[in-house]
């Protein structure tokens, strides 16, 4: 008996982003974007936002916002990085949030 193998190609990125308070933004954009995609706040500090094709994990440490990207193509890619990258540079406008992906390994 043989069995094929399917393996789909995954692209990742990801940002490290200063923030004093970096709980606040996880909640903040799972809360937000739970309209429109499908949202899960792990735990207080962990959150992600799934699309058909993508994912952002998004992950609290001291001081910063570990954002990591998933999907399918580089297409999608950009667009969960768009998504998430616009949303928390608006919400965190005042503290200067600043997100900048890199390609992930």
């Amino acid at each position: 008996m043989t069995y094929d193998t399917y393996s789909i190609a995954v692209v990742t990125s990801s940002a490290d982003v200063p923030a004093e308070r970096p709980e606040r933004y996880v909640k903040q954009v799972v809360s937000h974007l739970a309209h429109r995609r499908t949202t899960r706040l792990l735990s207080q500090d962990t959150g992600t936002v799934e699309w058909p094709d993508g994912n952002c994990r998004l992950t609290c440490e001291p001081g910063r916002l570990i954002l990591t990207a998933t999907a399918d193509d580089a297409e999608a890619l950009a667009r969960v990085q768009d998504v998430i990258g616009r949303h928390l540079e608006r919400f965190g406008a005042r503290d200067g949030l600043t997100v900048r992906w890199s390609a992930g390994t």
